[in-house]
């Protein structure tokens, strides 16, 4: 039984809404554990009030410790000038003890991510992720062609081979798409069956 963790920031619930979806392609595998779990928000309270940032997500705040407990994490963070946010950046600064331990090494790594636009970062800020979790010695795992959506020319959407993505919009107006949350949806579903199949390789 793979355990996925699916572990995010989110400032204004974009990222949040492709966690969940996330989720529930990686529930879809047989004998997956599945938990969402979100990072700590470092913004003054009356300041995200103030910017009008989502605080009421109903996912737990997830603890560095406990990655080496999951056998695949997957890390959502918007897109902060081509890199993952600082809170998201800030937990994991926190893992060096998992990284002194080799606690995360063979794991299944993925990420995921939200931009403003189109081309506002989404693949920088995806690999960016990556070569956080490539230090741990994690395996990475994207978000191929073999899921159609990566190649649909009919609509402007999130989607790239290093893994799901959604387009906010400058303002924030833009919710995730019917494709993009599929997308997401795919890249669960494919994380949790190769963690599966690494897990029945070590039993």
């Amino acid at each position: 039984m793979p355990r996925i963790l699916i572990l995010y920031y989110s400032s204004y619930g974009h990222v949040e809404t492709m966690a969940g979806a996330i989720a529930e392609g990686a529930a879809e595998v047989a004998g997956s554990e599945v938990v969402v779990k979100r990072v700590r928000e470092l913004v003054p309270d009356e300041v995200a009030r103030g910017a009008g940032m989502k605080l009421d997500q109903g996912a737990p705040f997830a603890d560095p410790g406990e990655l080496g407990d999951y056998d695949a994490v997957i890390v959502g963070s918007p897109t902060r000038f081509g890199n993952m946010a600082a809170q998201m950046r800030n937990f994991w600064d926190q893992t060096g003890p998992l990284w002194v331990q080799g606690a995360l090494v063979g794991k299944v790594g993925a990420a995921f991510t939200s931009t403003a636009s189109q081309h506002g970062g989404q693949e920088m800020t995806i690999t960016s992720i990556h070569t956080t979790l490539l230090h741990h010695g994690m395996i990475i795992v994207g978000l191929p062609y073999a899921w159609p959506g990566n190649a649909q020319m009919e609509e402007i959407s999130g989607g790239t081979p290093y893994g799901a993505s959604t387009i906010a919009g400058a303002d924030g107006s833009r919710r995730p798409s019917a494709n993009e949350l599929e997308g997401a949806r795919w890249q669960g579903r494919h994380v949790a069956t190769i963690a599966a199949e690494l897990a029945r390789g070590r039993s």
